[in-house]
Parts: C-alpha cells; structure tokens; sequence
C-alpha cells in the first residue's frame, strides 16, 4: 500500500505494508541512513526522530500510524549542520563511536525546543531512554547546556537586528 510521508520538509511517496517500521522505510525506501537501528524495542533510542516536533522511536513507529504528521529526521534538523544541537555537539565533541548520537540530539532538540533552558533534572528527565554504550551522557549533558546558550544568543542577536530594522 502507499503511504505519503512528509519527511524532512519533503512529500514522500512509499509503497509498504502499513506495519513496517517508519525506521525501515526512512533508511531502506528513503535511503536516509541518520536513523539509526539499535535494540527495535524502542528502549535505546538510537532510532529517534521527530513526528510534528515530538521525540518517537522509528523502529516501532508503524508507518501506516504516521498519516499527516512531519517526520523530521537527524537530515533534517538543519540543512547546513547549524543548529545548535549539532554545533554544540561538535563543539563539546561529544561522540566516540557516534552510533547513538543521532538519537541523542534528536532527543535533545525536542527538549530544547519544548525547554529552551533546561535544568540538569530537566535533561536527565528528557534523555532518560537515549542510551550510550560510550557512555559520554556528561557530555552530552555538557552539549545540550551549550546549545541552550548558542540558540538563546541567536535569538537575543535576531531580536536586535529586527529592532533595528
């Protein structure tokens, strides 16, 4: 059956069985490999994305559920690698192997556009279910604070330049 999907910003057409995992179909049918496949019981969060701004695990996610939602992928979060989550993440170099952390930010995106300053109890809360095996949660706690700072000063910056105008 064919199923349109809205991912990334883009109209999708895929023709799947309506309880094939969204995971799948992003990276088998869409070939966006970013969504990654860690434990399919939605208990790692490797496979986190975004439906209409909301963390969700793909690998559990029946496509034939999604209908009208956005799907925003780690493709997705911004164009040009400039948002803050993927700037800070860079900036703290926070990944070692780097499999889970697609999910991570997807995650910590949705927090932080939800809390744009969270609190440390506020992350942990959040991240709760993103696991790494690397263990680097101190940075990316550490990554997600520096995000905070980077998206509040690009907006105190647009603020200002809007006055102006």
């Amino acid at each position: 059956m064919a199923y349109k999907l809205n991912v990334n910003g883009q109209s999708h057409t895929v023709d799947v069985p309506a309880e094939m995992p969204l995971l799948w179909a992003l990276r088998d049918v869409l070939d966006l490999k970013g969504t990654k496949y860690g434990c399919g019981v939605a208990q790692c969060g490797a496979c986190t994305v975004h439906l209409d701004g909301v963390p969700q695990r793909a690998c559990v996610t029946p496509v034939g559920t999604v209908g009208a939602k956005k799907v925003t992928t780690i493709e997705g979060l911004s164009a040009d690698g400039t948002h803050p989550v993927q700037v800070a993440w860079s900036d703290i170099d926070v990944p070692q192997c780097g499999y889970c952390q697609a999910g991570q930010m997807m995650s910590a995106a949705a927090l932080l556009a939800k809390k744009p300053k969270p609190t440390d109890a506020d992350i942990d809360t959040a991240m709760n279910g993103n696991l790494c095996r690397c263990g680097t949660y101190l940075r990316i706690r550490a990554a997600i604070h520096k995000a905070s700072e980077l998206a509040t000063s690009a907006s105190a910056k647009t603020v200002q330049v809007a006055g102006k105008e």
